[in-house]
């Protein structure tokens, strides 16, 4: 077996270790990269954040096409099915392959293909599919293997009508009908790319309401228009069994609810892929889904193992993955890290339409005893949005009454992942310079959705002065 010596080992090439591996290595440390897929990008460009929103945006653009006056009589009857959808996303995988890979290759990265084991605390042993295995020895490790959706041991995946969050990207058809148990992200995000291609959809949520992290109103506004767009919707339902059958599935619920469709897509959490790396001999433990506790510096409980990204739990986003390798990159690299994940982390939820927030939600002002304001501004009033097609949705300010500092953004629908980073910067300036008044002195582009901001502080500035609004 032949053995190499590096600085750092990386295992896993998502956004967690290529943040990690990049600034290891500018760090003038000698860096290797493990990576079990026969190419690098991780789980995020393979089979969750590029695959599914490239599919979105697909689905999104033909939506969008379809209810156009001019296009809709040629596109309402145009068999496009899902594969088609799907080959359109593997252009973009290929492409973020080849600008991940040349990052590595500029940079002077080792990138070494096969499955990781630590044989000891300084060693990681790679096994190649067809070759003979290789030793990496190093002074520092970073695992970054992410995770994979949840299995219960009680449902069969192997199953061709039983989908995960995985397979369901490798379906040769267009369902007629499908059951997605689990109204998390994923589980909403294919709810609706699901219904917009008119499958009958039904989702089982096992929660009072959907998505509780959010804004009330966001989460009120994203039930109205699954329902609206014909998505049946169940909440605080378990499951009991799945009866499988040839060419349908039926979900035995424990309220005593039968929800019979051709495919069920399981979406009810993931879990963290650390089996098989030989943590245990290391005294590494795992929590009951696979996830990594970690300090503030992302070390495990073995001081010179650091880990990041999804295996270790919240906010399992593939942006905060990438700086959190970052930032144990120069923990290892410097003994110290002052930079942290700021405290207000932007959420992209890319449903039709798509959602995005940051800071508090009104519920958590209230609970706190914050004295604060909302400021409103509907789509359907915005030029922009009336142009484009897309007047549903709205951009929520929610700011102090007496400072007028900004403490939280909530925008549902159209370019909402893009509109929420204005009130971001807004947020994290300092001082005075976190303002209502920010928005209403600015001159914002027009037509623009992001004339949304203007128009909320207003709304918001006219009831903090007790001027009723008009329309």
């Amino acid at each position: 077996m032949n053995t190499s010596r590096y600085d750092v080992v990386v295992i896993g090439s998502g956004p967690g270790g290529e943040g990690a591996a990049m600034k290891a290595v500018k760090s003038g440390r000698s860096v290797a990269l493990v990576e079990s897929f026969r190419e690098v990008g991780g789980g995020c460009t393979h089979w969750g954040t590029i695959p599914s929103k490239a599919l979105r945006q697909s689905v999104s653009h033909l939506v969008n096409a379809r209810a156009n006056p001019l296009f809709k009589k040629f596109l309402r009857s145009a068999p496009i099915s899902w594969p088609d959808l799907m080959r359109s996303a593997e252009s973009v995988i290929g492409d973020q392959v080849r600008l991940r890979q040349s990052f590595h290759e500029r940079n002077g990265v080792d990138v070494f293909h096969g499955l990781a084991r630590f044989s000891d605390a300084k060693t990681v042993v790679v096994s190649h599919p067809d070759g003979p295995e290789e030793a990496l020895e190093a002074g520092h490790f970073v695992i970054a293997v992410g995770s994979r959706p949840y299995r219960p041991p009680d449902v069969d995946f192997t199953h061709p009508r039983v989908l995960d969050s995985d397979k369901v990207l490798d379906l040769k058809e267009t369902p007629s009908s499908v059951a997605v148990y689990g109204a998390g992200v994923v589980g909403c995000e294919y709810a609706s790319i699901f219904r917009a291609l008119s499958v009958k959809t039904t989702l089982v949520d096992t929660r009072e309401r959907l998505l509780t992290f959010l804004d009330d109103e966001i989460s009120d506004a994203l039930s109205y228009h699954l329902r609206d767009g014909g998505v049946i919707l169940y909440h605080d339902e378990e499951y009991e069994k799945v009866e499988l059958k040839d060419d349908y599935v039926v979900l035995h619920l424990k309220s005593g609810k039968q929800v019979t469709t051709d495919y069920l897509l399981w979406a009810n959490g993931r879990a963290g892929n650390t089996e098989n790396l030989g943590l245990e001999a290391l005294g590494i433990k795992v929590d009951s889904r696979g996830n990594l506790p970690v300090d503030a510096d992302y070390r495990t409980s073995v001081g010179h193992i650091y880990a990041v990204g999804d295996v270790v739990g919240f906010p399992a986003l593939a942006s905060a993955a990438y700086d959190q390798g970052r930032f144990a990159a120069t923990h290892l690299s410097e003994g110290h890290c002052d930079a942290r994940l700021t405290r207000d982390i932007p959420t992209g939820i890319y449903t039709i339409p798509e959602i995005s927030s940051i800071g508090k939600t009104e519920k958590e002002l209230t609970a706190a005893k914050v004295p604060y304001e909302v400021g409103h501004a509907q789509f359907r009033s915005l030029a922009r949005a009336q142009i484009m097609g897309a007047r549903a949705g709205m951009l929520k300010l929610l700011f102090h009454r007496e400072t007028l500092a900004v403490l939280g953004v909530h925008c549902f629908g159209s370019q909402a992942a893009e509109i929420v980073h204005i009130g971001q910067a807004v947020m994290a300036s300092p001082g005075a310079g976190n303002s209502l008044l920010y928005f209403i002195n600015a001159t914002f582009n027009y037509p623009t959705m992001a004339e949304a901001y203007r128009v909320a502080a207003l709304n918001g500035l006219n009831r903090l002065k007790g001027i009723a609004p008009k329309g």
